[in-house]
């Protein structure tokens, strides 16, 4: 029996993100389940998950219900110790549980006020008092964290963490509402735009879902702040290079092109996502590399 991992829809569920980022950053098996904000409460949606009613929620090959993030991320460093969900240096280590469970627990300002929507990027946003007192705390402890990593890497302690999957949707709050840090920090966000798994799951989002009106804010928009998507388009005819589909293994139905080239997925939810980005999925980027 595999691990299953059910998620609220991907443009909105900051939490739903963490938890789909430590599976998919340190491929850990799972299979994927989802629930719909649009459509009643989350705990009708999952019965079979009680005493959950919130997610993320992961079930494990044993069938135990976790339903919290941070719980999630543990049972899974413990699970999975070759993985190296948290830095191996204890020092790190021990910093690493400190900021996350300050994001798990606080920040409550930035969290309310900007919720995370992976579907705009504003400009003009006006920005509370309480809200820039979150962004000074987090230049603050980013910062603390950066002086104990060890090499080049982009993330908090060197490799990427549980500390960093847990601040991913901040980079994400941060590139919607164009909020202003320092350099260090802006550069820390930018490292989570251009991460190919987070850029996987913005696929998701973008594709998976209506929009769901309360999350929407009234101000000017602009271009997502991420890296430039290679350009696709959808076809309705032609011959696929591919002969299955790279994620399913599937019968061919629904075509993309990408720079003069034709391929082919088994359903339009296959399509759709890798249209939007075509260079986040592996499977596909491997098809691009022939």
């Amino acid at each position: 029996m595999n691990w299953t991992l059910v998620i609220g829809d991907p443009a909105y569920s900051s939490w739903s993100l963490r938890a789909w980022l430590l599976f998919d950053r340190f491929n850990l098996p799972m299979s994927l389940q989802h629930v719909s904000f649009a459509e009643h409460t989350v705990a009708a949606q999952i019965p079979d998950y009680s005493p959950a009613r919130t997610v993320p929620t992961v079930r494990t090959p044993e069938g135990t219900v976790i339903w919290d993030s941070l719980a999630i991320a543990e049972e899974l460093a413990t699970r999975f110790p070759a993985a190296n969900l948290w830095p191996a240096e204890p020092a790190q280590r021990a910093t690493a549980r400190a900021v996350t469970a300050e994001m798990h627990s606080g920040f409550s300002a930035l969290r309310t006020t900007c919720p995370m929507n992976l579907r705009m990027a504003h400009i003009g946003f006006p920005v509370p008092e309480e809200v820039k007192e979150d962004l000074a705390r987090l230049e603050v402890i980013w910062a603390h964290a950066r002086a104990m990593s060890v090499g080049d890497g982009p993330w908090l302690f060197g490799a990427y963490s549980i500390a960093d999957a847990f601040f991913a949707p901040v980079a994400a709050r941060i590139a919607t509402y164009d909020l202003e840090l320092g350099a260090s920090a802006q550069a820390y966000v930018a490292a989570h735009l251009a991460d190919p798994a987070f850029r996987r799951w913005r696929a998701l989002g973008l594709t998976h879902g209506p929009d769901l009106p309360w999350y929407f804010r009234d101000y000017p928009q602009r271009m997502w702040p991420g890296p430039t998507p290679r350009s696709a388009r959808v076809v309705s005819d032609g011959v696929s290079e591919n002969t299955v589909c790279p994620y399913s293994g599937g019968a061919i139905s629904h075509l993309i092109e990408v720079e003069g080239r034709i391929f082919g997925f088994c359903n339009a939810g296959c399509r759709d996502k890798t249209l939007v980005d075509p260079d986040a999925f592996p499977a596909f980027s491997a098809l691009l590399a022939k």
